[in-house]
């Protein structure tokens, strides 16, 4: 089923082309409508299953499918991984009411790049859609903990060694982090030009993921990076710090050069493992 389309957003700049896949018509038509009053997002098309989806995405060309994922004939993971792989310049943003291990990992590994719940606003679908496009992940912050609660496991299981384990395994959180926050469109704010050359991961780079703590970081940055891995966005640091945006993303900027990280994932993880912050007690249900 195909709905009116916008080229452009409010202020003339296009619009996020988004096909909407929901089995329940009344939460389908809403979602539609309600992106319909949003700016910067044109709703091209909407699908009742998985199978309608992959049909929309190959007719629109959508920059976003915004994807439940329990739906009759093709579930949205399996959808996910047909778009993915037949038309990678579709993200998958997945929008659902579960958010237990069993869905979130398989639609992450799947390919989406985004996850919310559908208590989320419309401030927050937005958000997710425009990040996604841009190359950064779409998480909710409980989702956000929930995967740092699995690598957390996971390290602990590993003894910290730096020991990786094979990518593509239902429980290997990292890969599916990766491929959200740095796939093939890599990491949206790492710093051109940052003189790290290699893998951030090498225990023996200074500054990196296995490195040293001694990375040179000021009190804003450290203070910047612990709000980074609360899940907070940028413009709720600016809020919390009382600074710019643009005053924000300089400090995350910085702090991803003297650290050697490449994106907010690896940043959250590089705080978790030089104690900057807890482990987080509450897991998403």
């Amino acid at each position: 089923m195909s709905t009116g389309e916008g080229a452009r957003g409010s202020e003339g700049n296009r619009a996020v082309r988004v096909v909407v896949a929901d089995d329940q018509a009344v939460v389908r038509e809403g979602i539609v409508m309600l992106l319909g009053l949003l700016p910067g997002v044109a709703v091209v098309g909407a699908a009742r299953d998985g199978e309608e989806a992959v049909a929309l995405a190959a007719e629109f060309a959508p920059d976003v499918v915004l994807m439940d994922l329990r739906m009759p004939r093709c579930d949205g993971v399996e959808a996910t991984r047909r778009i993915r792989e037949r038309h990678p310049g579709t993200e998958i943003v997945v929008l659902t009411t579960y958010a237990d291990d069993d869905s979130l990992f398989p639609a992450l590994q799947a390919g989406a790049r985004g996850y919310l719940t559908k208590d989320a606003s419309g401030e927050e679908i937005v958000r997710a859609l425009r990040d996604v496009t841009d190359g950064r992940a779409g998480l909710s912050p409980s989702v956000q903990r929930r995967l740092l609660e699995q690598l957390l496991e996971r390290n602990e299981r590993a003894g910290w060694s730096g020991r990786s384990e094979p990518a593509g395994r239902p429980g290997d959180v990292e890969g599916a982090a990766g491929a959200v926050a740095g796939g093939p469109r890599g990491g949206g704010e790492s710093p051109a030009g940052s003189g790290h050359p290699g893998d951030p991961g090498d225990p023996g780079r200074p500054g990196g993921l296995g490195g040293p703590a001694d990375d040179g970081l000021t009190e804003r940055e450290t203070e910047v990076l612990v709000l980074v891995a609360d899940g907070l966005s940028n413009q709720e640091i600016a809020g919390r710090l009382r600074i710019s945006t643009a005053t924000v993303k300089t400090h995350i900027n910085n702090l991803f050069a003297k650290t050697g990280v490449r994106d907010r994932a690896q940043a959250v993880r590089y705080a978790y493992q030089h104690g900057l912050v807890r482990a987080p007690g509450r897991r998403v249900t």
